[in-house]
């Protein structure tokens, strides 16, 4: 037997042998492709990934101590490779000072990643158009009174614009205070907007547009009347129909009110009584958002409070008319005089609460008791009351009942008691 290949001179024997060895290997189907003309081409590899077999584990790579403590700050941050990974991984089990190091640099990474919410800031809005403004003023600018109900329609149009037909009629409670104590309406988030149209129109109809009402008869201009006219004279419960009406009205009364140049000083009838037109801008924005909560709340979906400065505009409204109400619940013997009742003349300072009003949209104000001509005087102060911002907007919304309104409070007792009742008060359907 010969150990290597030895030449003994015989190669064209040998070369018709090997033809006729791969001849047959090839016609056997073994190994040739079948045609018998030569080596059969081998298939590829199946993938572990297409064998439905569990792919290995990556295998630790063997690295020096010094070595996995630098991977420590990569591997905290999840930027290292899987077998680095595996390797410091291993490592921690046996090393406890590198094991602390690594929960300190884990801990570490957790607060320099905040939490994000899918939802945008409510802020946002403000910022682009103030920004915007900056670099290009508008040459009818809205006026700054009407800003609030500007931001308010949009951001409750937004939240109206991917209802379907289960949201737009999700039940919905209107809530509010009637002769010291709760009152409520059901109705649906397409009534709710039918509601704020109605009531909106009273604006629109002292602009001169049109009013929604149309050729319905109300027993009256007040808000709940015009609503209640206005559902009975629907033939079927108000759909998503009723906001492309809405939202095109909103922005007539933006678009109207910038046009006029007006100060805000035409008179709005709301029925028993009057506001003048930046008033009512500002009563309707915050009646917009106070119902936007009402229908973020229905269909279980969080909505946030106005910007500061417009939430500021809302309760310094709502103090300014506490002394009118004050009186009429003192007229129809809702609210005592007080031990000692100090009348003064219109314009003069007079007894007086304090109002003080913290967080979102806070500042004090200083409430007459006696007379709604009187001045608030410091001099003349008799109590105090401390209340967050938006606390305060829902005891004036008659979300919060005055008895069970947070509020540290100091001094004449009856007299803290008659105005958190008069903020209550301010709230209608």
């Amino acid at each position: 037997m010969k150990a290597y290949d030895e030449d003994d001179g015989n190669d064209e024997q040998d070369t018709q042998d090997a033809r006729e060895a791969r001849d047959r290997q090839g016609n056997d189907g073994d190994a040739g492709t079948g045609t018998g003309t030569g080596a059969r081409i081998p298939l590829p590899r199946a993938s572990v990934e297409d064998g439905g077999r569990a792919l290995p584990d990556p295998a630790p790579a063997a690295l020096e101590h010094q070595v996995l403590t630098s991977l420590l700050g990569a591997w905290a941050l999840a930027a290292c490779s899987a077998q680095e990974a595996a390797a410091v991984e291993a490592h921690l089990g046996e090393c406890d000072a590198c094991a602390d190091e690594a929960l300190r640099l884990r801990e570490a990474v957790t607060l320099l990643q905040r939490p994000e919410s899918l939802d945008l800031d409510p802020a946002l809005r403000t910022r682009v158009l103030d920004g915007c403004l900056e670099r290009r003023p508008p040459r009818i600018p809205v006026p700054e009174w009407a800003a609030p109900y500007d931001a308010e329609t949009a951001r409750l149009d937004a939240l109206l614009q991917d209802f379907g037909d289960a949201e737009w009629h999700a039940p919905v409670r209107l809530r509010w205070f009637e002769d010291d104590g709760a009152a409520s309406r059901r109705t649906t988030v397409a009534g709710v907007i039918a509601h704020l149209m109605t009531v909106d129109g009273t604006v629109a109809a002292a602009l001169g547009l049109d009013d929604p009402l149309g050729e319905i008869t109300a027993p009256g201009q007040a808000p709940a009347a015009r609503t209640e006219a206005y559902w009975r004279a629907s033939h079927y419960p108000p759909t998503r129909a009723v906001r492309a009406p809405w939202r095109e009205q909103s922005h007539d009364i933006v678009r109207t009110v910038a046009f006029t140049g007006d100060s805000g000083g035409m008179p709005v009838s709301y029925g028993d009584f009057e506001l003048p037109l930046r008033d009512a801008m500002l009563d309707r924005a915050f009646e917009c958002w106070v119902h936007a909560e009402d229908i973020a709340e229905a269909v279980d979906y969080p909505y946030e409070p106005p910007s500061a400065r417009h939430l500021n505009g809302m309760i310094d409204l709502a103090a300014r008319m506490l002394p009118g109400v004050l009186a009429a619940r003192r007229r129809a013997g809702l609210a005592a005089p007080g031990d000692r009742p100090h009348l003064v003349a219109a314009g003069e300072p007079g007894r007086s609460l304090r109002l003080e009003i913290e967080g979102l949209g806070g500042g004090e104000w200083l409430i007459p008791l006696d007379s709604p001509g009187a001045v608030g005087s410091a001099d003349h102060e008799v109590a105090h009351v401390a209340l967050d911002g938006v606390e305060f907007c829902r005891l004036a919304a008659g979300h919060v009942p005055p008895a069970e309104a947070a509020a540290g409070q100091v001094g004449d007792r009856e007299a803290i008691r008659d105005v958190l009742f008069a903020a209550a008060c301010l709230s209608r359907m």
